[in-house]
């Protein structure tokens, strides 16, 4: 742990870790190196020998399966960090899935089940997690999400994910509104694209790196690391008067034009 403590005695959930590549685990060492205290989830047994070697990294008490399309598994997760913990202080929504065959067409041509699907899993799953969340921070607590540039401009090749990311993005800031009276700030972490698992069901990722690296002011992309950085500061005290927000860390390549 480092001397920048700031997180010391705080209870996480981190959902969303797939391998040390994740937008998830760069955030997770971040909270964990802070001094907070992680509960973390893996997919499915497919997924358990990449998270666990992980989770044991960041020294979790708990590491449970939760899959968000099977019943009562999010549930679960819940039910242990309440056993075991008694609270929460912030939780970390980094999933997103939509179907290949809907993400690579036109969103013009989305099937309804894939685009049901694809905002089941990428949205409406994080309002599930605050609901669940809210017994738990009774003295306020911080709900981050993740999003992307292309939830509100056109990004070639991020098709159906635009308009599912505009949807979760709005859920931010109404969410946020609903649970500020009891002090449970909300929040959507917008990192520039990242070389991670997920993307790399995006067509032509590569192509769409390059791009932002060269339209970015300082012609950078970002890290993991970078994301981490604001996370650990999102949810710790000195942001106690931020809420609502998508917050750009894209090495300034949403303010180009």
């Amino acid at each position: 742990m480092t001397q920048h403590a700031h997180l010391q005695g705080r209870k996480g959930l981190v959902v969303g870790i797939a391998n040390a590549d994740s937008i998830a685990f760069g955030c997770a060492r971040a909270f964990r190196d802070a001094g907070a205290d992680l509960a973390v989830t893996y997919l499915n047994d497919k997924a358990k020998p990449y998270v666990a070697p992980l989770a044991e990294q960041l020294q979790s008490p708990i590491v449970a399966p939760c899959d968000v399309r099977e019943p009562g598994q999010l549930e679960a997760v819940f039910a242990q960090i309440a056993e075991r913990w008694g609270r929460l202080d912030f939780l970390l929504h980094s999933i997103a899935f939509a179907p290949k065959e809907d993400l690579h067409g036109r969103v013009v041509d989305c099937s309804q089940q894939g685009f049901a699907m694809a905002m089941d899993v990428s949205c409406h799953s994080f309002i599930r997690m605050a609901r669940l969340a809210e017994p738990l921070m009774p003295d306020g607590g911080c709900l981050l999400t993740v999003s992307f540039y292309g939830s509100e401009k056109v990004v070639e090749d991020y098709n159906l994910m635009g308009p599912v990311k505009a949807a979760l993005e709005s859920s931010v800031r109404y969410m946020a509104a609903e649970l500020a009276p009891k002090h449970i700030r909300v929040h959507a972490l917008s990192p520039g694209p990242l070389k991670t698992r997920a993307a790399s069901g995006i067509g032509h990722f590569d192509e769409l790196m390059e791009r932002t690296r060269a339209r970015a002011p300082a012609h950078q992309l970002v890290s993991i690391e970078d994301v981490g950085h604001v996370a650990a500061f999102l949810v710790g005290d000195g942001a106690r008067a931020l809420t609502g927000n998508i917050e750009y860390i894209d090495a300034g390549y949403h303010i180009v034009g």
